[in-house]
């Protein structure tokens, strides 16, 4: 982990762990992963952006819990599943997704495969 990293967690260093499973899975499991560490978000770029983390306002204050973080992804139609806060189609075919997870346990093979499917998305643009 770098400065970077930790600097973005600053303000919510209980979602560090949420951070750390995920970016852990991904490196894992695919291949080519770069990391960009932003102001308001960390990306998951291959050839494209396909992934990132963020503290996104997808739930009012009394609907979070402690600690969250958002997964965004995005993929070629929109995923019909309890599990995404919101969904929204900014260009035709091109849906942005966003999951709010609060354990270790919700970065799981559900949500990695629609990061997988979400890399491979971008790959194809």
């Amino acid at each position: 982990m770098n400065d970077a990293e930790l600097l973005f967690f600053e303000k919510y260093p209980n979602a560090l762990p949420l951070y750390e499973k995920l970016k852990e899975r991904i490196l894992d499991e695919i291949t080519g992963v770069q990391m960009k560490v932003q102001k308001t978000q960390i990306s998951f770029i291959n050839k494209h952006f396909f992934a990132c983390v963020s503290f996104v306002k997808v739930r009012k204050v009394k609907d979070r819990p402690d600690p969250w973080l958002v997964v965004t992804f995005g993929l070629e139609y929109k995923v019909e599943s309890s599990r995404i806060d919101a969904a929204t189609e900014p260009y035709p075919n091109r849906w942005t997704h966003h999951v709010l997870i609060s354990s270790v346990e919700e970065v799981d093979d559900e949500l990695m495969d629609w990061i997988k499917e979400a890399s491979d998305f971008a790959l194809r643009k």
